[in-house]
């Protein structure tokens, strides 16, 4: 009796420590809707105003701020009871910030990468230590002074070379000294666009090689207006990123393009990149309605003129406006077999599509097969805005901003606004999984934050 007693009592005591260290799912996935048998918990409420985050193999978390000054940029966290929410969170970070725009938390080869907007750094990680505790070292200097579009958003390739996005730094290279006095005139372009001889461009450099210049690296590709999610397909052993199209086709041209022309156009596009590509901004754009590179109206285009063949196309064009601000392949083994190196990608949400709704502020999902997109965009997680219909984009609760994987498979997604974390976790048969799971995500497709408006009845009052 006395051996069963206590073996009765191991028993109880080892299934309640196993129980206090299992993941405790939010009741309603912390706001977040997603496709059936997709659970989520909120990992923390809001470190701050961020961008990128970055996952290490032990599963603590890398956060970078978005503040303007003073020091400790980054924030930590890590959980230590194996609950899925964050126990321990430091700042930490011995570097001047130095702008909004800092963006980039990468982790590669023990290494934590990140980057203001004019420097990027690395400290070397200790997995028993939350907080690196050497010194950053400076990869890369800017040589340029603050401006528009200045995120570093970086990528680590398998020759140890480090990619890094220097974005121009106007919307399309237009020349505003010149005045107009027909309120019907087209603004026109600098031609030839001086941006491009060092901007709007990404540029290729040595990863371990420390202090390095502009100058010091390889321009990969050219013609991107403004890059904030970057990435290295290891299956591929390809570059890709999300380029932001530009705005004001109505504003710059009037007589060619509507308000709703300018809700809708042009295209935000997934690239594939490879050394020597120019996708031709500032003098082109994609229409994703017509599938084609069009003429830009500063540069003699009027919504009808395609392009020359000199400049390469998206491998998929995705919505305007939606600002793509992170893309990840995801490579885990927890999703069902369709998610299996297909892209996530966290849209931000637009800021210029009035008068009709401003849309995106979703996570979405496009499947890959043989190295491209073989399905169309869809809504992955929602819930992001918490209201109807978004006028303005301060009526967005969250903006969906940074994509992270864990190293069990599962999925993180920060906002930039409070810097509120969540995990998404898959919690049912991956074999049982298909299109009936997808289901309720399809019909969100209707939304006002997620539909193309119709021209004349989806006007905000």
């Amino acid at each position: 009796m006395r051996l069963l007693f206590y073996f009765t009592l191991l028993v109880f005591l080892f299934i309640g420590c196993e129980n206090d260290g299992n993941l405790k799912f939010d009741n309603n996935n912390g706001g977040l809707i997603l496709p059936e048998d997709f659970k989520a918990l909120v990992v923390h409420e809001g470190v701050g105003k961020s961008r990128h985050i970055a996952v290490n193999d032990n599963g603590d978390i890398y956060v970078k701020l978005r503040i303007d000054f003073g020091k400790n940029g980054n924030v930590a966290l890590r959980d230590q009871d194996g609950d899925g929410k964050a126990d321990i969170i430091q700042r930490f970070g011995d570097y001047p910030n130095d702008g909004r725009f800092a963006t980039e938390m990468k982790i590669n080869e023990g290494y934590l990468y990140f980057s203001s907007e004019l420097v990027v750094y690395r400290q070397k990680l200790d997995p028993q230590v939350l907080i690196p505790t050497s010194k950053p070292e400076v990869i890369l200097k800017d040589p340029y002074p603050m401006r528009w579009h200045n995120a570093k958003s970086l990528a680590f390739d398998n020759e140890n070379n480090i990619y890094v996005t220097f974005s121009g730094f106007t919307n399309s290279c237009e020349d505003l000294a010149r005045g107009y006095d027909d309120p019907m005139a087209t603004v026109l372009g600098r031609n030839p666009c001086d941006e491009l001889d060092y901007l709007g461009s990404i540029w290729k450099f040595d990863k371990n090689i420390l202090d390095q210049k502009l100058i010091d690296g390889v321009k990969y590709s050219t013609g991107v207006r403004s890059v904030v999610g970057l990435t290295w397909n290891n299956q591929l052993d390809q570059l890709f990123a999300v380029n932001h199209g530009r705005d004001y086709l109505h504003n710059h041209a009037p007589k060619y393009f509507s308000k709703w022309d300018n809700a809708v156009l042009p295209s935000e596009e997934f690239i594939q990149i490879n050394e020597g590509d120019d996708f031709g901004w500032p003098y082109t754009y994609y229409d994703h309605f017509k599938n084609k590179r069009l003429v830009a109206p500063e540069y003699g285009g009027d919504g009808i003129v395609e392009a020359s063949d000199n400049y390469k196309d998206p491998i998929y064009g995705l919505p305007a406006h939606w600002a793509p601000n992170d893309l990840l392949f995801y490579t885990g083994d927890m999703f069902p077999d369709r998610y299996k190196n297909g892209a996530f990608i966290a849209f931000h949400g637009s800021t210029n599509r009035g008068p009709y709704p401003q849309a995106g502020y979703v996570v979405g999902f496009i499947p890959f097969k043989d190295g491209f997109p073989s399905g169309n965009l869809e809504i992955f997680a929602d819930g992001f805005v918490n209201t109807e219909v978004v006028k303005d984009v301060k009526d967005a609760m969250y903006r969906p901003m940074g994509l992270a994987q864990g190293p069990d498979g599962s999925l993180y997604i920060s906002e930039s606004k409070k810097g509120k974390i969540w995990r998404v976790l898959f919690d049912g048969n991956k074999s049982d999984f298909g299109d009936k799971n997808l289901e309720k995500m399809k019909l969100r497709i209707h939304l006002p934050h997620i539909k193309t408006p119709e021209e004349f009845t989806d006007i905000v009052k």
